[in-house]
């Protein structure tokens, strides 16, 4: 017998909400916006690669974040760059970047500024 996949449950965030209370949700979102994906001239934060910034109240930092595509050729790399931009933030205790394809990413989730450096404005 095989274990049937689990369905979202109706009405449930497919992205969890992010940590935006906690005092150092706004210098990791800065961290987040420091890098860029080499194909696209727009850091990965306005871009809405990251999905969900949850801090805990030990300061221990979970990112999920998404690609543009599953076949990007920086997959391996960015969650490091990622964790990487974040760590050496003071207050942090670690940091954890986990890769998601679900949702898929679309160009709806880019920022307004980011649609405006990209020409789709």
């Amino acid at each position: 017998m095989t274990a049937e996949p689990k369905d979202p449950i109706e009405g449930a965030p497919l992205i969890r909400p992010s940590s935006t209370q906690h005092p150092l949700y706004e210098r990791v979102v800065d961290a987040c916006r420091s890098v860029y994906d080499p194909e696209i001239p727009v850091n990965i934060f306005d871009l809405g690669l990251i999905y969900t910034i949850d801090i805990s109240p030990e300061n221990a930092v979970n990112i999920v974040m998404t690609l543009t595509a599953p076949g990007c050729p920086v997959a391996g790399e960015m969650p490091g760059w990622v964790a990487d931009a974040v760590e050496p933030l003071d207050g942090v205790k670690q940091v954890d970047v986990e890769m998601t394809f679900e949702p898929q990413w679309g160009m709806d989730m880019m920022s307004d500024e980011a649609r405006l450096e990209l020409g789709f404005m």
